[in-house]
């Protein structure tokens, strides 16, 4: 069983496509590690704020096969794959590290570029597997966010209970 980290993320009725996402997964993979939610300003475009987390979870399933699952279930919370890229999403799952592997496929890059760039990804990232290192970098997620150079996103934790 690998343990892989998933980003979720949405800015469309967010709190609801957040909610099911997560419980989507939970019914498919078990129990989940689940990050504090942030709210954060849109990232390449004028649009809503975001919601953002990360989901850690254990699978036996390859990662193709683990991206599959997450389109398709981006897919049934209407998200279409055929838009721009920097857009307003209802939902946006994004395998982040799937245990130590590196690849580099067409499909899917691994670990995501954006763990070293994006902070609305990595500081979620590193609230739950803050002494999982990074496979090419070799840091800890935890240093890496400590040593993040400060961008002008701003963050707040969101208050997200779940059920």
């Amino acid at each position: 069983m690998k343990r892989a980290y998933v980003s979720i993320g949405s800015n469309i009725d967010r709190e609801t496509n957040v909610r099911s996402a997560i419980a989507q997964l939970r019914r498919r993979y078990g129990r989940l590690i689940i990050s504090p939610i942030y709210e954060s300003e849109a990232v390449g475009f004028v649009g809503s704020a975001f919601y953002n987390g990360v989901i850690g979870l254990r699978t036996s399933i390859d990662a193709l096969a683990l991206n599959a699952e997450l389109r398709t279930i981006e897919g049934e919370h209407g998200r279409r794959r055929d838009a721009a890229k920097f857009c307003s999403r209802s939902l946006d799952l994004d395998l982040l590290i799937w245990g130590d592997i590196v690849m580099q496929r067409p499909e899917l890059i691994l670990p995501r570029p954006e763990i070293l760039e994006q902070a609305y990804v990595l500081r979620p990232l590193a609230d739950i597997a803050g002494d999982v290192r990074h496979p090419l970098d070799g840091r800890t997620l935890r240093e890496l966010w400590l040593q993040l150079k400060p961008s002008a996103q701003a963050m707040r934790i969101v208050e997200f209970t779940l059920d």
